[in-house]
């Protein structure tokens, strides 16, 4: 399984798209402005999106890229996402007002986007050309959110999303149940915005220490650090390198394979 990373900042700027991901050729993790950057075709071979929450940087390239690719479809593209983030994408983005409803064009039989409730818990298993099984996560956040475990559905370990959060048990309790092959996790501010990450419910480095220690002690991957944003993150990265060895663990302890998720890389799973 190929997981390429269209986007993974918090924010834009040169160079910085808002979160994406492309599972394969046919799977969309989060549809931020990092898709803008697909080809037609790319976009046109994409058949599920799986969304994490209802934030602007997670959707605001959905109606564009719907725009981009309706002519050349043959069937709705399905959107999945908690019952929540469908009601607020209809409420406030398909409403005919910023936008058009796709979801009744050209018509209500066969429209170019349909919508799929899912719950935390649901294992879905998607992909016609690649088929996946998709794991709904918990997530701690400002509105309704998730995250996702994917993996092959042949078998294989997981890539693990944990889209954006604060403090997280349940999240910890059934990813250390998980065969997991990497671990991508967010961390928006750095320690001297540790407020307005606790009020906006994300992490800062002190938070993903206290986060990272929830993880089995017979468990090692790599983890990748995301969503940070573009005017923090070398403060944000400096801050997180003294978890790779664990000295900036409470009490010391373990350190951690941490890494910088950079957009265009690709990951093999």
């Amino acid at each position: 399984m190929q997981v390429r990373v269209l986007g993974c900042s918090g924010a834009i700027a040169k160079d910085c798209r808002t979160t994406s991901f492309l599972v394969d050729s046919d799977l969309l993790v989060d549809a931020g402005t990092g898709v803008g950057d697909l080809s037609l075709d790319e976009m046109g071979a994409i058949d599920d999106v799986v969304l994490t929450h209802s934030h602007l940087d997670h959707v605001a390239a959905l109606p564009l890229m719907l725009d981009s690719v309706a002519s050349r479809r043959n069937k709705p593209l399905r959107v999945h996402a908690l019952r929540a983030t469908i009601e607020a994408l209809r409420a406030h983005v398909f409403n005919n007002v910023i936008w058009p409803d796709f979801s009744s064009i050209p018509s209500l039989e066969a429209p170019f986007v349909s919508f799929h409730d899912i719950v935390v818990g649901q294992e879905l298993q998607l992909g016609t050309r690649a088929p996946k099984n998709i794991e709904v996560l918990p997530a701690v956040h400002t509105v309704p959110a998730c995250g996702y475990a994917v993996r092959c559905a042949k078998g294989g370990p997981h890539w693990v999303f944990s889209g954006d959060t604060e403090r997280n048990p349940a999240f910890w309790r059934r990813v250390n149940q998980l065969d997991v092959a990497m671990l991508v996790i967010e961390t928006a501010f750095s320690n001297r915005e540790q407020a307005l990450a606790r009020r906006s419910l994300h992490l800062s480095p002190a938070t993903l220490a206290d986060e990272l220690a929830h993880i089995g002690v017979d468990k090692g991957y790599p983890i990748y650090i995301t969503h940070t944003k573009p005017a923090e993150t070398e403060e944000i990265m400096s801050q997180i390198a003294g978890l790779a060895d664990g000295s900036q663990m409470h009490g010391g302890g373990r350190g951690w394979d941490i890494r910088w998720l950079e957009a265009a890389g690709v990951l093999q799973v």
